[in-house]
């Protein structure tokens, strides 16, 4: 058993939450206290990404310790393909004394695998609760679905809402449900603000006179014919290119609201962790397991590499009681999911695990051990992937296979990612350095991306816009939700 004084251990998340929405980088509007206050409380990572941001691969990385290259699921699929009950950071922490719990959204499949969880309570819980509450205006009424961009206003008060429940449940374990006898982890996992965009009043209004930022548009993304095949093609899919401005500035009000109401609700388990005098000796990591585009780039969704998707707002405060704590500092070096688990478990008393590509933020922040100097992203089928990424920090390489297209940023002088280097001569080594870096990490880490030592050079689908949008309604389980591994 853990001493007395070992940490509580705090996992929040949110799903779809852009890197953008956290201070300094967040606009001006936007209203975020308490994760402003856990900015000022804790260390700010801000060079963070998902390496495969989508939500099943980003909760494995979490739960497993391990990049995507690593536990091989490079889209949705089945969580319990690649991870057990045992070797889980659930699992880890129950050994080291923990009593462990997940509230919320886990993406689990089959979903009430509990992955070394002693408890879960899941988004279907809720869904039976309301049913049971025969409450005449369910969620999802409105009749948008997952995945779906276009905004619609909650057909729930905020009290009845999702990430209210996932709040409330999370404060009733924190105050009741908790062994007191033991440390505790608790992962909380709201679902928002991935789509649908449906925040109720006050926040569906909220913003709806604020100076909403324009979308980022590239000189590649200007003209999709300019842009990779597999991006293009994925976008004139779910028809993010042909949103109009207005659809867009509502599109993004409704967005920044369902933040605001993530805000408040982490707000009120906060309160939780106060009135139970635990805050103190709670050692608190939030962040998100992907972005989402918001029109940048003529773009809707993640999967694809650019910041507005792969980088993630990520904050780490440690325990009050920690001396070193680093509150209020910023961590410019590379973070990724997989980092997550031996953060935690050395937190808790526990050893570097095997098999682990993950790095403890608090040494890293305290500049303990080395840095990474590379981070490698992918997504898409392992026989068939669509992008295949590598980023120093400060510059980003991207290779499609579709049409063996290349895509090269400058991320300090082009945040936005609006100018590809790729073909530029003046950038030619940079390139060819990444590249190189790119094959070197491929051929070491997942040798089966590469062919013949080589990235791979797929043809180029022959489909045209028309077909592509007759393929694939983004929309589904806009009611009751089982569980569905596609968003």
């Amino acid at each position: 058993m853990p001493p007395p004084d070992r940490p509580n251990l705090l996992l929040i998340t949110t799903d779809q939450q852009r890197f953008d929405t956290l201070a300094p980088y967040k606009p001006a509007f936007l209203r975020t206290p308490h994760l402003d206050q856990l900015a000022h409380e804790g260390i700010r990572f801000d060079r963070a990404y998902a390496d495969c941001p989508v939500c099943v691969p980003a909760r494995v990385s979490i739960m497993s310790g391990r990049s995507a290259l690593s536990h091989r699921l490079t889209t949705n699929g089945p969580s319990s393909s690649v991870l057990s009950s045992h070797n889980t950071l659930p699992h880890h922490l129950h050994q080291l004394g923990y009593h462990t719990a997940a509230i919320g959204k886990m993406h689990f499949s089959p979903q009430r695998n509990r992955h070394g969880f002693d408890e879960m309570i899941l988004p279907e819980d809720y869904y039976r609760w309301v049913e049971r509450a025969a409450y005449p205006h369910g969620p999802m009424r409105h009749g948008m679905g997952q995945c779906e961009l276009e905004p619609a206003m909650s057909t729930l008060p905020e009290g009845l809402t999702l990430t209210s429940w996932i709040a409330e449940q999370s404060m009733d374990y924190i105050r009741h449900r908790r062994d007191p006898s033991r440390p505790f982890f608790l992962w909380c996992s709201f679902s928002k603000p991935h789509p649908p965009l449906d925040p109720p009043e006050p926040y569906w209004s909220i913003y709806r006179d604020a100076d909403i930022p324009e979308p980022s548009i590239g000189e590649w993304s200007r003209d999709l014919a300019d842009a990779p095949p597999a991006y293009r093609h994925a976008m004139q899919r779910q028809f993010s290119d042909t949103l109009s401005p207005d659809t867009l500035r509502a599109i993004r009000v409704a967005y920044y609201g369902l933040i605001t109401h993530c805000d408040h609700a982490i707000g009120r388990l906060f309160a939780a962790l106060q009135d139970t005098d635990l805050f103190e000796n709670t050692l608190t990591v939030f962040c998100s397991d992907h972005g989402e585009y918001l029109g940048d780039h003529q773009g809707a969704g993640k999967c694809f590499p650019h910041d507005a998707s792969a980088r993630i707002p990520l904050v780490v405060r440690l325990p009050q009681t920690w001396n070193d704590r680093g509150h209020g500092t910023t961590c410019t070096s590379l973070a990724s999911l997989s980092d997550l688990m031996p953060t935690f478990v050395h937190a808790a008393g526990g050893q570097t695990l095997e098999d682990c590509d993950g790095m403890d933020l608090v040494t890293l922040a305290r500049r303990q051990i080395p840095p990474r100097d590379a981070l490698v992203s992918v997504f898409g089928p392992r026989e068939d992937p669509l992008h295949l990424t590598v980023t120093d920090g400060q510059t980003k390489y991207s290779y499609y296979p579709h049409g063996a297209a290349e895509q090269c940023f400058d991320l300090e002088q082009d945040p936005g990612e609006t100018h590809n280097l790729a073909a530029d001569p003046e950038h030619l080594e940079t390139v060819n350095k990444l590249r190189a870096r790119l094959v070197q990490e491929l051929a070491e880490h997942a040798p089966d991306l590469l062919s013949g030592g080589a990235l791979p050079n797929q043809p180029t689908p022959n489909t045209s816009t028309r077909d592509l949008r007759n393929q694939r309604w983004a929309g589904f389980h806009t009611e009751y939700h089982p569980v569905d591994v596609r968003h």
